[in-house]
């Protein structure tokens, strides 16, 4: 990843969040959007946008192979987790993910009020 120093220092202090963060290509190369870096409380003027694209380092072929990926309908590629490898540098685990169909989600959801209906009847009794 590409990242300012205050950046790397909020991210060592654990104050990064990217629930809604997912990952596109542009111009042939793939940025992070929507995730949330918190400013580093100790910056001064020089501090950095929280939220704001930013690129990922892959290789051409990791890039093409993620493409090709991604031409696949129904693909998304997500960060999982960010990290410091045994040098010190800042790494992002990514996740090629598939969506849900509709039909899944409708199968999820009459699962879920099911559990429901098992909880409020196990409670009332």
């Amino acid at each position: 990843m590409v990242l300012a120093g205050t950046e790397v220092k909020s991210i060592r202090d654990g104050k990064v969040n990217f629930v809604d963060s997912f990952c596109v290509f542009f111009q042939g190369e793939l940025w992070v959007r929507n995730m949330h870096i918190a400013e580093y409380r100790f910056g001064t003027t020089n501090n950095h946008l929280a939220v704001h694209d930013r690129k990922l380092l892959l290789t051409k072929r990791e890039l093409r192979k993620l493409e090709g990926k991604l031409k696949d309908k129904g693909y998304t590629i997500v960060p999982l987790r960010i990290f410091f490898n045994e040098k010190g540098l800042a790494k992002m685990e990514i996740g090629l993910g598939k969506g849900k169909k509709i039909y899944d989600k409708r199968e999820t959801l009459k699962q879920r009020d099911t559990q429901k209906e098992i909880k409020q009847a196990l409670n009332r009794h």
